[in-house]
C-alpha cells in the first residue's frame, strides 16, 4: 500500500488541478484580473505566494514555517521534515465596486492561482516545480456617442475595448541549508503567456462597416531568481530570522501582432497585419525585483514578519512600445514599484488532542503597495488588510488554508477609478511522507 502512496496522491493532485481549470473557463472569472488599470503594460501584477502568504498580508521572505510550503523565498524549501512530500494549489474569488465621479459598477472573478510541488533530495536540501499567474489582464470598457450631428448622419455608434490573458510563471528551484543556520535557494523561471487588447467601433447603421482593432501580445522570457536565509536562536525557544530574494531583470521575447479589420455584415476585410518580433533590440524587459524581510517566531507557536519589496521598471521600454502603452485620456509612465508587507501568525496549542479550534493557525496582516506605473503622473496605491486560518486535516501536516482580503486600490482623485474589494482564497495544504519502510508485513 506504501509503495502505491505517491502514485494516488500525484492522480488525485492532477484531478483536482484539471477540475479547478475547466471551472474557471466557464465563469467569468475566465480573467485572472478584472480591472481598467489592467489595460497598461503587462496587466495587473499578481501578488506571489500561496495561501498561506496571502494571509499574512503577502510576507513569506524570512518565513521557514516547515508545516507549510513558501514558495516567496527558494531558501526555505530545505526548511521541513525529512522525506516529506509537499504540494499546495489554491483558487481565489474576488469581488470588487468601481467609482469614477458618479460612475460606479461591479464585477467577480474566480481562478485558480497556483500549484506546486516539492520533496526533498539529499538531507538539507529539497526542490519544488510549480506554475503561477505573474500578471493579468481583464477590462471590458463600452462608451456610446452622443453627439447628436454624428448620430443624425451615422446613426448609433458604439465604442468597445476590452482585453484578456495572463502571463504565467514556471518555476523550479531548490534550497540547501549549512550548519542549521544558513539557508540559500535559486530557482529557474519562464514566463509565457498571451495577452489580448482590442478595440471596437460599431455601426447600427448596416451602410457602415464597423472596425476592430487591436494588439496580440506573446510573452516569453527566461530569468533567475535567488534567496537567502539566515536564523538566529534567542531565548526561550525564540529565534529570528533575516531574509532576502533578488529577481534578475530579463528581456521580454516572443511577438506583438497588430491587425486593423474593417467590418460589414458579409464580410471582413483586413486592413493592416503586422508581426513584429520582440526583443530584437532589447528594449523590452521584465524588471528585476529585491526583497529584504524579518520574522521573529517562537516555536510553532507564533510569528511574525515584516517584508520590504521593490521593483523598478523606469527603463523597461513599455511607454515607447507597441502593445504595452496605451494611447488615450490618461498618459501611462512606468514606474518603481514597492509593497510593505507585515503579517502575524498563532497556534494556540498544536497538540491538542481536545479542542479542535486550538490546533488551528490563526493569521492577519496588512499591505501598501505602489504600482509599476503611474496615470497622468498620479501614483496608483493599493492597501488591504487580510485574515486568514487553517483548519488540520487528517493527519500530519495537511490543512485547508481560508483566508480573506479586504482592500483598495486608486482614488477618487483627479479622475481616477477607485477600486474597493474583498477577495476569498482557498489552500489545499498536502503533505505525506514518503519511503517509509513497513513496520508489518
Amino acid at each position: 500500500m506504501l509503495r502505491n502512496r505517491p502514485l494516488l496522491l500525484f492522480s488525485t493532485i492532477a484531478c483536482l488541478f484539471s477540475a479547478c481549470f475547466s471551472l474557471s473557463g466557464q465563469t467569468n472569472g475566465s480573467y485572472g484580473a478584472y480591472s481598467p488599470y489592467s489595460v497598461f503594460g503587462l496587466g495587473e501584477i499578481s501578488r506571489e505566494g500561496t495561501a498561506y502568504n496571502k494571509s499574512m498580508g503577502g510576507v513569506g521572505i524570512a518565513s521557514n514555517n516547515r508545516r507549510f510550503l513558501n514558495i516567496m523565498n527558494p531558501a526555505s524549501l530545505s526548511i521541513r521534515d525529512s522525506s516529506s512530500f509537499m504540494a499546495d494549489f489554491g483558487i481565489v474569488q474576488k469581488n470588487t465596486l468601481y467609482r469614477q465621479n458618479d460612475l460606479k459598477s461591479g464585477n467577480n472573478t474566480f481562478n485558480m492561482y497556483n500549484f506546486v510541488i516539492s520533496f526533498p533530495v539529499y538531507k538539507s536540501s529539497a526542490m519544488m516545480i510549480g506554475i503561477t499567474p505573474f500578471s493579468d489582464i481583464g477590462y471590458d470598457i463600452r462608451q456610446k456617442q452622443t453627439n447628436q450631428d454624428i448620430i443624425g448622419n451615422t446613426g448609433n455608434i458604439t465604442y468597445n475595448t476590452y482585453g484578456e490573458g495572463s502571463v504565467y510563471q514556471l518555476f523550479i528551484g531548490g534550497g540547501v541549508t549549512f550548519w542549521k543556520r544558513l539557508s540559500l535557494g535559486a530557482e529557474a523561471i519562464y514566463y509565457f503567456g498571451n495577452l489580448d487588447k482590442v478595440y471596437n467601433q460599431d455601426f447600427t447603421n448596416t451602410s457602415y462597416a464597423s472596425l476592430k482593432s487591436g494588439y496580440e501580445l506573446m510573452i516569453r522570457g527566461i530569468t533567475g531568481k535567488f534567496g537567502a536565509q539566515y536564523q538566529i536562536p534567542l531565548k526561550n525557544d525564540i529565534s529570528l530570522v533575516l531574509g532576502a530574494t533578488y529577481r534578475m531583470r530579463t528581456g521580454i521575447k516572443g511577438m506583438t501582432v497588430y491587425y486593423e479589420n474593417k467590418n460589414t455584415s458579409e464580410i471582413v476585410d483586413t486592413l493592416v497585419y503586422n508581426e513584429m518580433i520582440n526583443g530584437k533590440d532589447n528594449s523590452l524587459k521584465i524588471a528585476g525585483e529585491l526583497g529584504v524581510g524579518v520574522s521573529i517566531k517562537k516555536g510553532e507557536h507564533w510569528s511574525a514578519e515584516f517584508d520590504y519589496i521593490r521593483s523598478d521598471w523606469r527603463n523597461c521600454g513599455m511607454e515607447g512600445y507597441d502593445g504595452y502603452s496605451v494611447s488615450g485620456a490618461s498618459t501611462f509612465t512606468s514606474n518603481a514599484s514597492q509593497s510593505f508587507r507585515a503579517g502575524f501568525e498563532i497556534v494556540p496549542n498544536r497538540n491538542d488532542i481536545r479542542y479542535y479550534l486550538r490546533r488551528c493557525a490563526y493569521r492577519v496582516g496588512a499591505y501598501y503597495e505602489q504600482a509599476y506605473y503611474k496615470l497622468d503622473g498620479n501614483q496608483v496605491n493599493s492597501m488591504g488588510l487580510t485574515f486568514g486560518v487553517t483548519l488540520p486535516v487528517f493527519r500530519w501536516y495537511n490543512g485547508l488554508t481560508l483566508g480573506v482580503d479586504l482592500g483598495q486600490r486608486g482614488s477618487l482623485k483627479t479622475n481616477m477609478v477607485r477600486e474597493r474589494y474583498i477577495s476569498f482564497t482557498v489552500g489545499f495544504n498536502i503533505f505525506d511522507i514518503w519511503f517509509q519502510k513497513p513496520r508489518y508485513n
